[in-house]
């Protein structure tokens, strides 16, 4: 599996955890930045990590934010992406098995790295329960900006 992730400033740290702990999972990660904790503009870093996923260059993304609010916005913007703020294991699970999120925007200034880790297996390792009520939703939602 390969996953894209991004983060600002404020979500530089929890980043740079999750990265290591993923690949000690042996999950190909891509970092689209940021590479400190400098102030950045969120926007663009949540639009590269949202556009290697909507072109299937990676099957997943995760981005980290202050509040996981602003980059789950902007992700959104980008056709073919389902993007869900993931405050906890149950909110991650269900944004895959029902709405078939592909990328997690989390909260590194409410998450511990702890939770966070048990967040992001939870989003990595949930399936989509295709074949189901929520496959004709997904499609409704990807319906909206043609794809």
């Amino acid at each position: 599996m390969m996953v894209a992730i991004g983060a600002d400033h404020a979500g530089f740290h929890l980043k740079e955890e999750i990265k290591k702990y993923l690949e000690k999972q042996g999950i190909e990660i891509e970092d689209y930045g940021t590479d400190s904790a400098e102030s950045v503009d969120y926007p663009q870093i949540a639009i590269r990590v949202s556009s290697t996923v909507s072109n299937n260059e990676k099957q997943l993304g995760i981005l980290v934010c202050g509040s996981g609010i602003g980059m789950s916005i902007v992700a959104n913007k980008i056709p073919g992406i389902r993007c869900a703020c993931g405050y906890s294991v149950e909110m991650a699970k269900m944004s895959r098995s029902h709405n078939n999120a592909n990328i997690l925007s989390l909260a590194a200034r409410y998450t511990e790295f702890e939770e966070a880790k048990e967040i992001v297996t939870a989003f990595i390792n949930t399936k989509f329960e295709a074949g189901t009520r929520h496959e004709r939703r997904v499609k409704q939602i990807h319906d909206l900006t043609g794809l």
